[in-house]
């Protein structure tokens, strides 16, 4: 009896751990048909604490550099390469039919973006013609269906275990660390690309606002202008002072709602998410909704004329100033 007993266990281990040994996650590359974004590196951190194999799929307009260099990244098995003029503008709608068909063809059971702008655009899209729930902004990884997220702009912890056959799952690149793009040796694959052109919906343009300032996402150094700023004009000192850092600008959503500075500079909730090495909040009073894109920065201070704000709360140092003559005083120091 007891003997039966061990060989059926034996035989339930021997199953679980032939499951665990053929799940594969597919990541999506987020690029710009150049060089491979540090969200995807981020990602790729994500897939290899999830476990088994790995396979990157780069698709776009000449891309080959970009698929060379996933190839260079430690733990990766594949890269696809997708290389055609219909991934122009990398819509959702032209990359959806060929994940759906690498997905039937290679049975993976996880595929991951980055929750940047093009992952909340693509990955809904392809759990809803799956059918699964897709898990959005995830923080953590416990198992390979177990996965941590923040809830209600961050004031909560979710831990949530899926069921799906095939997880969809958006990763907060914040949360985890980059991946360098060395010591790996995948091999590149070609897919066929003849039938993903789309009649419904068709790329024009692109229009990108240029700087010399670190990406927004990776700064080790940010500062941001909240409503205190009182006008576009006044964000100049926030740039001279960044020149100083080598920082990065971001600002609220309240400042970009004034139309002091342009959206793609909105740190938040509806925003961006950073957490940089040292985070310096000017004229922010802090809303929950923006600290919820930047309480996990390592340093953060503030500076704001209220001392009643609750950017003070969660800030690790605090300088209750007119911004107009702190900022100004602190630039001439540096």
């Amino acid at each position: 009896m007891f003997s039966t007993c061990i060989k059926t266990l034996l035989r339930t281990t021997s199953k679980f751990a032939s499951l665990a040994r053929y799940e594969s996650t597919l990541v999506i590359a987020e690029h710009n048909n150049e060089n491979l974004f540090p969200l995807t590196c981020n990602t790729l951190t994500a897939a290899k604490k999830i476990g088994g194999d790995i396979t990157v799929l780069v698709a776009g307009t000449k891309c080959q550099t970009v698929a060379q260099n996933a190839c260079k990244a430690k733990g990766v098995s594949k890269v696809f390469l997708a290389d055609s003029d219909a991934f122009k503008g990398f819509t959702a709608e032209s990359l959806t039919p060929l994940i759906l068909k690498l997905c039937n063809e290679h049975k993976f059971t996880h595929i991951l973006a980055g929750a940047s702008a093009f992952g909340k655009a693509l990955l809904p899209r392809v759990a809803a013609k799956l059918d699964v729930s897709p898990i959005s902004d995830i923080i953590n990884i416990k198992a390979s269906d177990t996965f941590v997220r923040t809830i209600y702009a961050g004031n909560a912890i979710e831990t949530l275990k899926s069921k799906d056959n095939v997880k969809i799952i958006s990763v907060r690149g914040t949360a985890f660390e980059l991946l360098p793009l060395e010591g790996g040796d995948a091999k590149c694959e070609t897919v066929p690309t003849d039938d993903y052109t789309l009649n419904q919906v068709q790329y024009i343009k692109q229009e990108l606002s240029k700087s010399d300032r670190p990406e927004l996402t990776s700064a080790k150094v940010v500062i941001s202008g909240g409503r205190g700023m009182k006008s576009g004009e006044n964000f100049q000192l926030l740039y001279t002072l960044a020149d100083k850092l080598n920082a990065a600008v971001g600002a609220s959503r309240a400042a970009v709602d004034a139309g002091f500075v342009p959206n793609d500079m909105q740190i938040g909730q509806t925003g961006k998410i950073v957490a940089p090495n040292l985070y310096i909040a000017v004229g922010i009073s802090g809303a929950i909704q923006h600290l919820a894109g930047m309480k996990d920065s390592k340093t953060i201070v503030a500076i704001n004329k209220d001392p009643e704000a609750p950017i003070f709360q969660v800030a690790d140092y605090g300088l209750v100033a007119d911004l107009f003559k702190a900022v100004p005083e602190l630039t001439e120091k540096l």
